[in-house]
């Protein structure tokens, strides 16, 4: 994602010099400021009938990562959602 983010940089022609040091050096530093040079999160929305987008930031942090641990289980559903189930009988998750 880093190296994404300084190419894009790099290709930016109309960036002052100076600017361009400040964001390759926020993009090493932060994956999140990495993010934010590849995602627009205006062009997301800004599409998106009846939405309008007045502010809009990333941000990140360092986790201790325990694939055995419980609370990593990525199937594992937060129990809020409902389905229907063959039946038609609608059940909480």
């Amino acid at each position: 994602m880093t190296g994404a983010a300084l190419q894009r940089i790099a290709e930016e022609g109309d960036m002052p010099a100076g600017e361009r040091v400040h964001a390759e050096s926020a993009v090493t530093e932060d994956s999140a400021e990495a993010l934010a040079y590849l995602v627009d999160p205006f062009s997301l929305v800004g599409e998106v009938p009846g939405v309008e987008l007045l502010q809009a930031s990333w941000s990140s942090e360092q986790i201790d990562y325990d694939p055995d641990s419980p609370e990593w289980d990525l199937d594992e559903e937060d129990g809020d959602e409902s389905y229907d189930t063959e039946d038609g009988a609608e059940r909480a998750g």
